[in-house]
């Protein structure tokens, strides 16, 4: 038996929307990530991308933002605990959750480049 309240269905996606409006206030690079996950998606429809690639695009968006996420919550996690102090090693914590999410999004990239350069080509050519 665990000495914390059961939640029930209802209040855990009451606080996975708080968490989600949360970051969205909290953190100007997850809105800049959500902006352009819009643009691609539009752009996406209208070039006509077929349901696969659509579905890869959507797996590619949820990869950046999800690492995003984690990385406010490392942040804010390490900031807590550690009251806002300096310390060497929260700084490579910090840096290296930072670095998953500078990886995702060139991957993101990288697969962008892949998906629109081809529908791309196949257009002009």
């Amino acid at each position: 038996m665990t000495k914390f309240k059961q939640q029930g269905f209802t209040n855990t996606f009451k606080n996975a929307r708080k968490g989600m409006r949360i970051v969205l206030k909290s953190e100007r690079n997850i809105r800049v990530h959500f902006c352009i996950a819009m643009a691609v998606l539009i752009l996406a429809k209208i070039m006509d991308f077929s349901l696969e690639r659509i579905c890869i695009l959507l797996l590619t968006i949820a990869f950046v933002i999800v690492t995003e996420m984690l990385n406010s919550a490392v942040e804010f996690s390490l900031d807590a605990v550690f009251h806002n102090r300096y310390s060497r090693l929260v700084g490579m914590a910090k840096d290296i959750s930072a670095g998953a999410v500078m990886f995702a999004s060139v991957v993101a990239i990288i697969i962008g480049i892949l998906l629109f350069g081809s529908a791309l080509y196949n257009i002009f050519s």
